[in-house]
């Protein structure tokens, strides 16, 4: 289903849409239902064509493998949809083809789980071909899910011929055939995007700029970022997913070193493995990433929770732990008081936390002073002996900033130097 199909079948305006969390009581590593279910209604008005009419917590003590609610909930539901006009069915979690069929049918109306939302708004988001492509290899990997059990009205189809040819193929088998085929197709045309992306990195290799991905949470503030270092202006908009396609820009650092800094696609709580799985290829930037940075809605009462599901994401997609990465905690402007002062005091004794606002752009200079000291390459110390007639590399040592202590003797200059690899080598060459 898509955005236009969610509008078209119910008339002009938008569709009328109520949100339900089940908080299941029986797992154990679900999230406190309060910020869940604003991060659901959010979810759905990030969508232009879905108005909001009602949101509602419900608790279970377990799911119910055929309805998800027990009877009793569900009639209660069915009187408030029916009372409030409701289009479409939002749950903020996990539906079985079996439980939606079955939903659908007892409430009247279309059902969407919490993936087939995040599809729904990044179908309506992607703007480049490879985004397109990316959405429809994770919507077709869901449909294909779906397949099963979902449709009773698809009886099998007689094969052969007369009454002696075996039973042909189900509607469903060749439903999912069809899919089959669809994925494969896209697949391959995602694969020539993958090695045009790997061409662009090996000539980005031969000039060699440090790579810096920006990662966090859906809505952290990393296009307001992105967009106050280099002076973009990728889209930036208080919403779930404003930005899908990855956007790439020089920025210079204050030590006048040159990187790529990289915006990516936002990270949220149980992002569909389809998603995860369809986006590798763009993620791919942050597997390449020299530094990650990692933006937090530090104002955001689920913070915490939501770095780590940050922290899970980067996990599965396969960043390596030693990648240095720096925490930056963003719209500190939005804590004030002694909430403030204490997010302040536990930065200050964190080496890779930084506070910052990337709005007003406060602490935005210690960020980037940060970033090049990250990057920066391994010094070591090193005594030279250089004689009176090698003006030359002294004045080189002098304009490389690496000389620590230099002593005149009788034949030449004792210099005490603190420099990388690669300036000896530099120096040994001139």
């Amino acid at each position: 289903m898509t955005s236009s199909e969610l509008t078209d079948t119910d008339g002009p305006g938008p569709t009328r849409a109520f949100v339900l969390h089940p908080d299941i009581r029986a797992d154990r590593d679900r999230r406190p239902a309060g910020p869940a279910l604003e991060e659901a209604v959010a979810l759905a008005a990030a969508l232009p064509d879905l108005q909001v009419v009602g949101a509602e917590i419900v608790g279970l003590p377990k799911a119910q493998p055929g309805l998800l609610f027990g009877t009793g909930k569900i009639a209660e539901l069915k009187t408030r949809i029916e009372a409030t006009e409701v289009d479409l069915v939002l749950i903020d979690g996990p539906v079985s083809p079996v439980q939606q069929r079955n939903l659908e049918k007892e409430w009247g109306v279309k059902l969407l789980d919490r993936t087939g939302l995040i599809l729904e708004i990044f179908a309506d988001r992607a703007a480049t071909r490879e985004g397109v492509l990316q959405v429809e290899l994770a919507a077709l990997s869901y449909q294909r899910t779906r397949l099963v059990r979902a449709w009773t009205h698809l009886e099998r189809q007689r094969g052969g011929l007369g009454f002696v040819g075996g039973p042909g193929e189900t509607q469903i088998e060749a439903d999912r055939r069809a899919i089959d085929d669809a994925i494969v197709r896209i697949r391959r045309q995602l694969e020539k995007v993958v090695k045009t992306r790997a061409l662009h990195r090996a000539s980005r290799a031969k000039v060699p700029y440090p790579v810096v991905a920006l990662v966090g949470y859906t809505n952290a503030g990393k296009s307001t970022l992105f967009n106050r270092l280099t002076g973009a202006e990728v889209m930036v908009k208080d919403m779930l997913f404003a930005t899908l396609d990855p956007t790439m820009r020089s920025l210079q650092l204050p030590d006048g070193a040159e990187v790529i800094l990289s915006d990516t696609v936002g990270f949220i709580s149980d992002l569909p493995t389809q998603l995860v799985a369809a986006f590798r290829a763009t993620l791919e930037e942050v597997l390449e990433a020299d530094l990650i940075v990692h933006v937090r809605d530090i104002s955001h009462p689920d913070s915490a929770a939501q770095a780590e599901d940050v922290a899970a994401i980067l996990a599965d997609l396969g960043v390596s732990s030693e990648v240095p990465q720096l925490e930056l905690w963003n719209k500190i402007d939005m804590v004030a008081g002694e909430a403030r002062a204490e997010l302040q005091a536990i930065a200050d004794r964190r080496e890779e936390v930084f506070t910052l606002s990337a709005l007003t752009g406060e602490g935005i200079d210690t960020v980037l002073e940060a970033m090049g000291q990250a990057l920066a390459p391994p010094r070591f110390a090193e005594v030279l002996d250089l004689p009176y007639a090698e003006g030359r590399k002294r004045a080189w040592l002098h304009e490389e900033g690496v000389i620590e202590a230099e002593e005149a003797g009788e034949d030449g200059y004792r210099i005490s130097v603190n420099w990388t690899a690669r300036q000896k080598q530099a120096f040994g060459a001139l």
